[in-house]
């Protein structure tokens, strides 16, 4: 692979604390998306903003607006953790769909690869990850998160779940694991992006999502 999409899950990045931040957990995953970049590999770093906002559960809010209030939660995430990949020895650029002052600079394919071509982490907010992973031409999505993979119901609800070690994009859809949204499905089919889901908090997880000996599921598209 020579450049994958790593989505990191706001919830994750907090850590056991459930908001916030992890201090450590974020040097770790610097620490392994340096090794991934001194290997030659880009990396593109998509962060959602669940640690701070989860919009859709709030009936009270016209959801324009907390999409709005979540977007501003991504941004926050990047800029922090940029500054603590910074403090790890990475060097970084935030783009966002648009600019917020002198914090971020207006997302594009042509900015994102000078940057790549520069050895620079460049992180965006979650907006449409699997369209940001195709528009950069990205070889694989790793989808960093909470729960160490797709299950075949919410493990939290049931104890009983089963986990995938290997599911097609197809059978995602059909059985509506909730992994991504149908649109973004197809989008991966069409487009042939294969997806690896894995827990966050494993030790160097995305570096095994890397090597394969990763204990998540892997998405396949074929």
């Amino acid at each position: 692979m020579k450049r994958v999409i790593l989505k990191l899950s706001g919830e994750a990045l907090a850590g056991e604390q459930k908001s916030g931040y992890d201090d450590a957990l974020i040097a770790d995953i610097a620490r392994q998306v340096k090794a991934i970049i001194d290997k030659g590999i880009d990396v593109g770093v998509v962060i959602g903003g669940g640690n701070y906002w989860r919009g859709r559960s709030n009936d009270n809010i016209d959801r324009t607006k907390a999409d709005q209030i979540g977007m501003l939660a991504t941004i926050m995430n990047c800029i922090y953790v940029s500054e603590i990949f910074r403090s790890e020895g990475l060097k970084t650029n935030i783009l966002t769909p648009f600019e917020c002052g002198s914090m971020t600079k207006l997302f594009s394919k042509d900015r994102a690869n000078k940057y790549f071509e520069k050895g620079m982490v460049v992180f965006s907010t979650d907006t449409g990850i699997v369209l940001r992973a195709i528009e950069l031409d990205a070889d694989a999505i790793l989808l960093a998160k909470a729960i160490d993979g797709i299950y075949d119901s919410d493990p939290k609800i049931n104890p009983q779940a089963k986990k995938y070690d290997k599911i097609s994009i197809q059978e995602v859809v059909d059985k509506q694991l909730g992994v991504i949204d149908m649109t973004a499905s197809v989008m991966c089919m069409e487009n042939k992006m294969p997806l690896m889901v894995f827990g966050l908090n494993e030790d160097n997880s995305i570096l095994n999502a890397m090597t394969g000996k990763f204990n998540g599921t892997v998405v396949t598209v074929d």
